[in-house]
């Protein structure tokens, strides 16, 4: 019987915090105001660049490893950043399998 309650408690628990996540809980007044402020962040235009389209269990450092055959020049961070300057904002974790990127192109900045 406590197994029960408890699986029966854990569920509402679940079915709370989706709800919450999905819905929400507060409600929007009519009079509240809401105002949206979209932040494009400028895209490099001087930035060297390759297009890729992205493949199963591939990463935005795995591309750009690739593409270089060779470790990364420059620090992650910087990858990151120059990545979501390439495509509009979008965050690295959200790159879907199918769908074409551009990628920063470090060659010129390679080591010999």
């Amino acid at each position: 019987m406590k197994k029960l309650i408890g699986i029966l408690i854990a569920l509402l628990v679940i079915y709370i915090i989706y709800f919450d996540l999905t819905e929400g809980t507060m409600p929007i007044s009519e009079n509240a105001s809401v105002e949206v402020i979209a932040k494009k962040p400028a895209i490099a235009r001087s930035a060297n660049y390759f297009t890729v389209k992205v493949g199963p269990g591939e990463t935005v450092l795995s591309v750009v490893e690739h593409q270089l055959n060779h470790n990364l020049p420059v620090s992650i961070e910087k990858v990151i950043t120059d990545f979501k300057s390439l495509n509009g904002g979008l965050s690295p974790e959200k790159i879907q399998i199918g769908k074409s990127y551009r990628f920063p192109d470090y060659t010129g900045k390679l080591t010999q």
